[in-house]
């Protein structure tokens, strides 16, 4: 009898000292956080609302993603503290990190920490088949959604068909706005950047007849030549419905990021929660089949959170100095 009573006294000062120290580790945490995404329609807007949820579900804190510009806006954001994170694509990111952000020329973005890979982005094109529409040459002369301004198809976009020569008239709209363009014939090609299967192009192959593609033989090494840090990526036949075909582009990665003062527990905690469920993270979205620790390594130049570094070190992974 007396044994026991003193197991269960023990288990109870343990149990006490447990909860003192969580919310002890708590006690800096802010009571919400608002993630940047993206326009409604696009990769980034399901995959940030999904991922807040989860962080609401998990962490017991008020998360929810906003709509964005994207990844341009989204940096800037977080290095200017209206967003305690944001998903980026780390091309836009590069920039901003040494003041050549579009959105913020000049300022070098030094308070942007990075915390787990997210997935590549594929720049992809649809179009209306009946539109005779099938490369991305085929754009010259046409009408071309890019996305929003300052997102990463909205950036790039531009500037592929620059070097490319092929002069469009180029607009802006969200993913699903510019579905809806393509829909209506406001618009004769949607080009877009996103993780596959991107969820306006999917909706739109289920409803119409489209063809979709990246870059053929013939414009696929100029714009590597132009662009060395994208790198070359299969969209592989049956990502979407009825489309029995590989589209030949190229990619770049994304990341979540946070600001630097997110208190070190709150970073290892959502570093944890996304790394170490793999099977959970692809019912928020597809794309996230690639949210793998191992892909950690395809962020080159901006230092991880501390609470991301101790999650990494707990694994067997060392940080380079250079990146924490």
């Amino acid at each position: 009898m007396i044994h026991r009573t003193l197991a269960a006294l023990a288990a109870a000062a343990t149990l006490s000292f447990g909860t003192a120290a969580l919310a002890q580790d708590r006690s800096d945490w802010p009571n919400s956080l608002t993630i940047g995404t993206a326009s409604q329609g696009g990769t980034y807007f399901v995959y940030g609302n999904g991922f807040a949820s989860y962080i609401a579900e998990s962490l017991g804190i008020a998360a929810s993603g906003e709509v964005t510009g994207g990844p341009v806006q989204n940096v800037t954001l977080v290095e200017t503290g209206d967003h305690l994170m944001g998903l980026v694509t780390m091309g836009p990111a590069y920039d901003a990190w040494n003041g050549k952000s579009e959105l913020a020329p000049g300022l070098e973005h030094r308070s942007i920490r990075a915390l787990f890979p997210m997935y590549q982005t594929p720049f992809q094109v649809i179009a209306l088949r009946s539109s005779g529409i099938t490369s991305v040459s085929d754009l010259a002369g046409k009408r071309v959604g890019v996305g929003p301004a300052g997102g990463t198809p909205g950036t790039y976009w531009p500037q592929f068909l620059d070097v490319l020569g092929v002069e469009a008239t180029v607009s802006n709209a969200g993913a699903s706005d510019s579905a809806g363009q393509l829909q209506d014939g406001l618009i004769d090609a949607f080009a877009f950047a996103a993780g596959v299967p991107i969820s306006a192009f999917a909706e739109l192959a289920a409803s119409q007849d489209v063809v979709m593609f990246g870059f053929n033989d013939e414009e696929l090494p100029k714009i590597r030549e132009a662009f060395p840090a994208f790198a070359p990526l299969t969209i592989k036949a049956g990502t979407y419905a009825g489309h029995d075909y590989d589209q030949t582009t190229v990619a770049m990665w994304n990341f979540v990021i946070a600001h630097e003062s997110m208190p070190e527990s709150l970073a290892y905690e959502i570093t944890r929660l996304a790394l170490d469920n793999p099977e959970r993270m692809v019912q928020i979205h597809a794309a996230a089949r690639e949210t793998l620790i191992e892909n950690w390594d395809k962020n080159t130049f901006m230092p991880f959170h501390p609470g991301a570094v101790r999650y990494y070190e707990e694994k067997g992974i060392t940080i380079p100095e250079n990146l924490r």
